[in-house]
């Protein structure tokens, strides 16, 4: 990644990186619903799951359809917010590295490094008669 999409991709992670947040997605994940709905089923207030649903559409992962007086959300990207909700759920064994291990892959980077840095030896022309 370069810089320029580093700062768009760590928005999108903190609209991902609360527990209220979490659980309203996974809410959403099931099907659309209204902000009463989702009030019943995620431990917060009215007020508290409209701040979050705020921060969910500014990244572009929800959005409402008004119907009379209740508005009613979707996900609006449900195959980016189904792959992160399953990424995070995935059980990974934790690797844990050794001084030596980590020294041996650091320097085989620098040797393929330096590799990738070598001018290659000009190969000789052909000479015509």
């Amino acid at each position: 990644m370069t810089f320029l999409e580093t700062q768009p991709a760590a928005e999108l992670l903190k609209a991902f990186s609360h527990p209220t947040r979490l659980a309203i997605l996974q809410e959403l994940a099931l099907g659309p619903k209204c902000v009463t709905d989702i009030e019943d089923l995620v431990s917060a207030r009215q007020a508290n799951i409209s701040q979050h649903l705020s921060v969910l559409r500014y990244a572009k992962l929800v959005d409402y359809a008004q119907d009379g007086a209740l508005r009613c959300y979707y996900l609006c990207r449900p195959r980016l917010v189904h792959d992160m909700l399953a990424l995070v759920q995935r059980d990974e064994a934790v690797v844990k590295r050794t001084p030596q291990e980590i020294q041996a892959d650091k320097e085989r980077l620098a040797k393929a490094l330096a590799q990738k840095k070598r001018p290659k030896s000009p190969t000789p022309s052909k000479v015509s008669r």
